[in-house]
């Protein structure tokens, strides 16, 4: 039987009443509740979130109690893949490094540019972290750059607090643009155009973050005594978005913001040194080590070659290849066997790609949800192995049993520990993104938007709301593109905002709701060998995230009227 999704269920009144919209709320208020003030392990705020979502769904929204359920197994599989198995792959490489020595080399080539645990941040984090989310997305840059800060000696937890803040200003345009690419379709607006309004966004909040992480790390006094290494980290990265964004599209801000910052800031670094070394107070063994190759680079005897610190970083630039090479649209074509050119790689490549993509129909839902419009939503397991980030990592560390020279038997060992170790954060995937598509099919995320669509005048201001609470939701920047920017743009005119700079904030405002993402903060979490202290990751952060998306809903509101100038 069809379910038809009805986005007011209590009263069916055209207009969205506070109880729909308190209703529609009860998941995410329990998960907010599980993880903050309960403290539960990920994976149990998980499961019983999930079962909460299924519940509202089949007992307010009458969703049958089949279909809800096949929705959270169609999204319990997305988190497997392509999700979960990005992070299995990334921490996996990363363990790799670790295992050969190498990752010790790698610590000494980062201390030889600086010590300080600040400017580390900034390089790693911040700069690091930004071209893989350009290159890769998903979970990748949190999950690489809080494993490579722990690896040089900070806490677990603050690494990963620190990478899902500084991802911040990069998210928009992630793996090559595509949250602002996928909202063209939909809403009929050039990407062009959003890119460069979320490029007149961004940009102020981009100078913000760098020097906002370093004052988290260690309070406003020590963040001024790197004040000129804060401003050449964020002002190299902030034009270079603009320019990029505003020039050339939405494809490359990030890539290329990244590489200019950290570029600039490592020259930078050559010729500046802070007055002060900043180490964390519970550093003990890790402050041996930094006193040790701090000893070395003072007496001019580096303690390892440019070859070696080359072999070292090698693991890592192959994957940086690999996925830089899967997010071209011409190469995606052929990895799922699409492509239709004259390319002779491309054209051998097709039949293995074709024959590594599935998209089975999801029994028991497919064409089972019809829309507001009367249309069926089709209901498919994409599973395009090849395709997936996740496989260009893996392949990068089947090159790297090479470059390190580890067994066969080792490598395989180091994978099967990978896999035990991540078994808690994978269910902890596959229950929030299950809970998503309940959320989503169900109809109770556009209740929601609906709800803030409604503030009238104030729409600009909690416009960037909206796009936060879809990334809280759905974990990506681009499915909340997808699911708000109809929404987005219908509202804008109504109110008489401009529909592109409703669309911006959408996407501007959802950078800010990624580190407060059940998926991410699983991610984080799984990363640095946190399964099971998601609460504690929720709590550092969730009000980073709130901070900063009233920062975007004032720069907004602002664009909106005084600074209407700014609108393209």
């Amino acid at each position: 039987m069809t379910w038809t999704q009805v986005f007011t269920p209590v009263g069916g009144s055209l207009g969205i009443s506070a109880l729909v919209a308190l209703v529609a709320l009860i998941p995410i208020l329990y998960f907010f509740w599980a993880l903050a003030i309960k403290r539960m392990k990920g994976y149990m705020a998980g499961l019983t979130t999930l079962l909460m979502v299924i519940l509202v769904a089949v007992l307010v929204y009458r969703m049958p109690a089949g279909i809800a359920i096949m929705s959270s197994v169609q999204g319990a599989v997305y988190g497997i893949l392509p999700i979960g198995w990005i992070i299995i792959s990334s921490v996996f490489l990363y363990k790799l490094t670790v295992k050969t020595g190498q990752f010790d080399i790698i610590r000494s080539s980062v201390l030889s540019i600086t010590e300080d645990r600040r400017l580390q941040a900034l390089l790693v984090a911040f700069s690091f972290g930004a071209f893989l989310e350009g290159a890769a997305g998903f979970g990748a840059p949190v999950a690489i750059s809080a494993a490579l800060l722990v690896g040089l000696g900070f806490h677990p937890l603050y690494a990963a607090g620190l990478c899902l803040i500084a991802n911040t200003a990069p998210v928009a345009f992630g793996a090559i643009g595509i949250p602002i690419i996928a909202m063209e379709g939909p809403t009929g607006v050039p990407a062009m155009e959003i890119s460069k309004m979320v490029g007149r966004q961004l940009p102020i909040l981009s100078v913000f973050v760098p020097f906002y992480l370093v004052v988290i790390m260690s309070g406003f006094k020590k963040a001024l005594e790197v004040l000129p290494a804060i401003l050449v980290s964020g002002i190299s990265f902030s034009l270079t978005q603009y320019v990029t964004s505003n020039f050339m599209g939405p494809e490359l801000p990030d890539i290329l913001s990244a590489l200019v910052s950290l570029v600039a800031l490592t020259l930078f670094l050559k010729v500046w040194k802070p007055k002060t070394i900043f180490r964390f107070a519970s550093e003990q063994a890790a402050t041996a080590e930094v006193a040790v190759a701090s000893q070395a680079i003072k007496n001019s005897k580096a303690p390892f070659t440019t070859g070696q610190i080359f072999k070292a970083w090698s693991p890592f630039l192959v994957l940086t290849a690999f996925i830089s090479i899967w997010g071209i649209p011409t190469v995606k074509k052929a990895l799922v066997g699409k492509y239709e050119g004259a390319n002779l790689l491309f054209n051998c490549l097709n039949p293995i790609g074709k024959a590594l993509s599935f998209t089975p129909e999801v029994p028991g839902l497919h064409n089972l949800i019809i829309d507001v419009n009367g249309k069926p939503i089709a209901a498919l397991f994409k599973l395009e192995v090849l395709a997936a980030a996740g496989t260009a990592i893996f392949l990068a560390a089947i090159v790297t049993k090479f470059i390190v020279s580890i067994s066969w038997r080792d490598w395989l060992a180091t994978f099967g520990e990978t896999l035990n170790e991540l078994k808690f954060p994978l269910l902890t995937i596959a229950s929030v993104v299950g809970f998503a598509y309940v959320a989503n099919a169900s109809g109770m995320s556009t209740t929601l938007g609906m709800a803030l669509a409604g503030t009238g005048m104030l729409f600009p201001f909690f416009s960037p709301f909206l796009g936060w609470l879809g990334v809280f939701i759905t974990g990506s920047d681009t499915s909340s593109n997808l699911l708000f920017g109809n929404l987005q743009k219908v509202t804008a005119t109504s109110v008489g905002m401009e529909p592109v700079l409703a669309l911006a904030a959408n996407t501007s405002g959802g950078v800010a709701g990624k580190m407060i993402s059940p998926q991410s903060i699983a991610v984080a979490c799984a990363a640095v060998g946190l399964a099971g202290k998601e609460s504690d990751l929720f709590r550092f952060t969730v009000k980073h995230s709130l901070l900063l998306v009233v920062i975007i809903g004032i720069i907004t509101y602002l664009q909106s009227n005084l600074l209407s100038w700014m609108v393209p």
